[in-house]
């Protein structure tokens, strides 16, 4: 028995080795400060916004490391962490409110390597430092909410079919409960309202014959719960998208939570001033009488006022507002199949349609504008930069209000609940217009029920650790396999190390998180690994003891540990993915790391070993094994 392995099996490690080197040599660079710089409310970004920043940066005195720009932003490095944060303070300082800026990691990767798809792996909150938040939806405000938009939608069926009511109120309990002028009609009323508001529940009061009752069923307060933490959690990503960050993470914790980490963001507040803002959307008549006499010499007539569109241009129009944001309950975009051109589909609740039915009829061949409105407050600062505080000590606060035009397009015929805005200039813009009217306006308040700051001195301190506890457990079993098992001990610690690199390239391929937490998962991998090779060994040297041959030992060995290598691996991959699936962050973090520790500990113990052992006693003559 000669232990020969097959030229396909050499293919394959070598192979594996080659694409796992690739994808992990990037980790291998480390990271530079940097500077990511975005249009807001999702403003893209040309080469005149570049010269700005070039131009602020020259001014500072201050000399990058580097500065590009590609979909994601202008992305700025530097040479240090001082020149990091002047460069920040100047940006801030001297760049219009149509930027905004944050401080970020750039992988120091050559850009070859980056361009082909190989990226190092994200480093975790604990690791890298930032800002944790866990806020609360208000779910009882946005079944509130659900609750006065159908009672809105009643009175307009009412209306519609003739059905005269004296009068309609919502219980203490949250039922609708509708008084008829004519208890006769109240069978008609119940029959109109189910036609046309099916999903809702109506019945007959018992002991009022006037009186129907009208409820929400337990799936629709489960449906509008889970679309007001869905709608919620859009929001809050669009937002969060301000700040720059590279890798931030917005997901579900429960059923009524959500979950916001910022990976290099240590400005708390600012974080917070974006998450609890303030936006909405109007929609408003375009003065079509006064426009061009308004643009020219800037002064609007009464009745009107001038706005700008995003990029510049003026236009006049009515201060009557139609409807808003508010009014709004769905958008999404798509395209035209007669004229192939984008276009944003509209759903608006009862009291939106009507008006938008009435005003439109009116105004067929006219413009009307959809008019994006912020609120925001930064903190009042002397000349020198510093914080200005008032009485009680507290920094002083300047509000202020952003109003633009989004867009004009003429109205071609009357409108109700459904309409589409036309005249985009782009998919991208219409998939980021309807992202605005869906997430302009969170559905239900949030609270910040926790947050937490980890800073970047204590984040490069868990690295440092977690590093640290690696390389010792790393370094103690390579002594120990190869104390105890001589030869075969040093194929064992190759695996060892090939199996490092691998789940290194696996977290870097997948663009995986890694956290503390994953860190000890390795390290529980790093001792696990072995685990293989010691049953494997041990096996062999069994065989020995009861006289088999050398080159039959290691046939044997290998052989008879497979399946016990298997079920014990198995199993400890069932408990990493039932701790991924019911876990949360860092129980997840942890599970990952495990899950990947133990499929590529097991090429390496079964295969890389034994390939690595046939090449040293394969086809030859051996007497004795050194293990």
């Amino acid at each position: 028995m000669l232990n020969k392995t097959p030229w396909w099996k050499y293919l394959v490690v070598v192979g594996v080795l080659i694409t796992g080197s690739y994808y992990a040599l990037p980790n291998i660079f480390g990271n530079d400060p940097g500077m990511t710089i975005r249009g807001a409310r999702g403003l893209s970004l040309d080469q005149t916004a570049l010269e700005k920043v070039e131009g602020v940066l020259q001014a500072a005195d201050i000399v990058p490391k580097s500065v590009t720009q590609d979909s994601n932003g202008i992305q700025i490095r530097f040479n240090s962490n001082e020149d990091q944060l002047r460069a920040r303070d100047s940006v801030d300082a001297n760049l219009g409110s149509e930027f905004s800026s944050a401080l970020s990691l750039l992988t120091g990767a050559p850009k070859w390597l980056t361009e082909s798809g190989a990226n190092p792996m994200y480093l975790g909150l604990d690791l890298r430092g930032g800002v944790h938040f866990l806020l609360e939806v208000d779910m009882d405000t946005a079944v509130d909410n659900a609750r006065q938009r159908y009672e809105d939608d009643v009175r307009l069926v009412l209306r519609q079919g003739k059905l005269r009511y004296r009068g309609i109120r919502r219980s203490d309990d949250g039922v609708i409960e509708v008084a008829m002028r004519n208890p006769t009609q109240r069978a008609e009323a119940i029959k109109t309202i189910t036609k046309e508001l099916g999903a809702l529940r109506v019945d007959p009061d018992e002991v009022r014959e006037d009186v129907l009752k009208i409820q929400l069923t337990d799936t629709m307060v489960d449906e509008i719960k889970s679309f007001a933490l869905e709608q919620n959690m859009t929001s809050l990503r669009n937002r969060v998208d301000q700040l720059g960050v590279a890798e931030p993470v917005v997901q579900q914790q429960g059923l009524e939570r959500i979950v916001i980490q910022l990976p290099g963001v240590q400005d708390t507040e600012r974080a917070k001033r974006i998450l609890g803002r303030a936006a909405t959307l109007e929609m408003r008549l375009v003065d079509e009488k006064n426009t061009v006499e308004a643009e020219q010499s800037g002064q609007a007539p009464p009745g009107a006022r001038l706005y700008k569109f995003r990029d510049g241009r003026r236009i006049l129009l009515k201060k009557q507002i139609i409807y808003s944001g508010d009014s709004i309950v769905d958008a999404a975009a798509s395209i035209d199949t007669q004229t192939g051109s984008p276009i944003v589909s509209i759903t608006l609740d009862a009291a939106g349609a009507a008006k938008n039915s009435r005003v439109t009829a009116e105004n067929i061949n006219n413009r009307m504008a959809v008019v994006y409105v912020e609120l925001t407050s930064a903190t009042k600062k002397d000349d020198d930069g510093s914080v200005e505080l008032d009485d009680a000590g507290q920094p002083i606060r300047i509000s202020s209000k952003i109003e633009e035009v989004i867009t004009a397009p003429v109205i071609r015929d009357q409108l109700g609940k459904r309409f589409q805005i036309e005249g985009l200039d782009s998919v991208d813009e219409a998939r980021d217009l309807a992202l605005m009217l869906r997430s302009g306006a969170l559905a239900a308040p949030v609270e910040i029920i926790e947050e937490r700051t980890v800073g970047p001195s204590l984040g490069q301190a868990n690295i440092s650790q977690g590093f640290m506890s690696v390389m010792v457990g790393f370094m103690l079993v390579l002594v120990f396999m190869l104390f105890y098992y001589r030869m075969f001990g040093i194929a064992a610690n190759v695996a060892l190390a090939v199996n490092l690199v691998l789940m290194v390239a696996v977290l870097s391929f997948f663009q995986a998180t890694l956290t503390l937490p994953g860190v000890a998962g390795i390290v529980l991998t790093v001792g696990m690994a072995v685990d293989a090779n010691v049953l494997i060994f041990e096996r062999i040297r069994e065989e020995i003891r009861i006289g088999n041959s050398p080159q039959a030992s290691i046939h044997l060995g290998y052989d008879k540990a497979l399946s016990t290598i298997i079920d014990a691996n198995v199993t400890t991959l069932i408990a990493a993915v039932v701790l991924f699936n019911f876990g949360t962050g860092p129980i997840k973090g942890f599970a990952v790391t495990l899950s990947i520790g133990i499929l590529t500990s097991m090429f390496t113990a079964i295969l890389l070993t034994r390939v690595l052992v046939n090449w040293f006693y394969g086809g030859k003559s051996v007497k004795k094994l050194a293990i």
